[in-house]
């Protein structure tokens, strides 16, 4: 029996968004005096991407406060260790938080407020990866880029991109500026491309934006030159695949691509996404991979070493959990 939550890793592919928990969204509605969206048991309910975003809109606009921003950080870094993560970039998009909309410097101080209490609590250390949403203006993705060029967060550690492909569009070329910006300022750039896109939209990434990870990606595999220039350049995907069937780009984990995009020598991890709105959690998503692909542990051993490589950690935090992933027994 492989011990998945012992398993040295990494966790790069998750939204802060997708792991509120409901007693803190019901406190959260009681306080400010909020309807719920839906009975409790169905107010994570959403039928496609469309719903979903929509979903997410909601459950942020319940937090008002500092203290349960806070608390919320605090929560992801708990629900990582229980995963056994070692170290986890979260994905946060402002467009999502009404409250804080005015006021991303004190949202971004909020977060770090309940990560850094966490980690002196022993748990994870997490990154922040802040994100433009695909139906922003140009113009407003540099003024984000300029502002966190300007705060200079150390939580702050990459300009992210996310949202519905499919609905917004080739998005590409309208922040290819902003991306460049971001570069320039010293953040590391990861990029959904490849989901509701096709594979246009991860070679934009490449191309374009200058992705140094992408999430998803994963339909790269519809075209051989663009998983050749994939692993020719060990630019790493960070795959969610339960969230990929759950949301039905592909309809089953046996025809998911993640298997034949690391056999062609890509770099792939297994990440959650969303895990509390999909029901799912890191451990049971390399336990549903394993047993889908037939991986053996040195292959598993191989996936928990490419998050970790994959990561923004700082390396002294990268080699420690290599070295125990070496030391890794199933």
């Amino acid at each position: 029996m492989v011990d998945y939550i012992g398993l040295p890793k990494a966790e790069v592919h998750i939204h802060v968004e997708g792991c509120f928990e409901a007693d803190d969204v019901i406190r959260n509605c009681g306080e400010a005096g909020i309807p719920l969206r839906a009975p409790r048991d169905r107010l994570f309910e959403a039928h496609d991407l469309k719903s979903f975003l929509e979903m997410l809109d909601w459950l942020c606009g319940t937090f008002r406060t500092r203290e349960q921003l806070a608390t919320t950080a605090y929560k992801f870094a708990q629900r990582m260790g229980r995963s056994g993560v070692r170290y986890a970039d979260v994905i946060v998009n402002p467009t999502h938080w009404p409250h804080w909309h005015g006021n991303i410097p004190g949202m971004i101080d909020a977060f770090d407020a309940g990560f850094a209490a966490a980690e002196q609590d022993g748990h994870p250390p997490v990154g922040l990866c802040v994100s433009l949403l695909r139906t922003q203006s140009a113009a407003e993705a540099i003024e984000l880029v300029e502002l966190l060029s300007e705060i200079r967060h150390p939580r702050v550690v990459a300009l992210s991109i996310d949202g519905n492909e499919a609905a917004a569009g080739r998005t590409g070329p309208r922040f290819a500026e902003a991306f460049r910006r971001a570069a320039a300022a010293g953040l590391r750039r990861t990029v959904h491309a490849g989901e509701s896109s096709g594979p246009e939209g991860v070679r934009d990434a490449i191309e374009l934006l200058g992705a140094d990870r992408i999430d998803h990606g994963v339909r790269a595999i519809e075209e051989p030159d663009l998983v050749d220039l994939l692993a020719r350049r060990q630019i790493p995907l960070g795959i969610c695949p339960i969230s990929n069937v759950a949301l039905g780009v592909y309809p089953s984990l046996v025809e998911h691509p993640i298997d034949a995009l690391r056999k062609a020598g890509v770099p792939v991890s297994i990440n959650t996404d969303d895990p509390t709105l999909l029901d799912t959690t890191l451990e049971a998503s390399y336990a549903a991979c394993a047993e889908a692909f037939a991986w053996d542990s040195e292959t598993i051993r191989q996936l928990a070493a490419t998050s970790v490589r994959a990561s923004y950690a700082d390396p002294a935090v990268k080699a420690q959990i290599l070295a125990d992933l070496d030391a890794w027994q199933t």
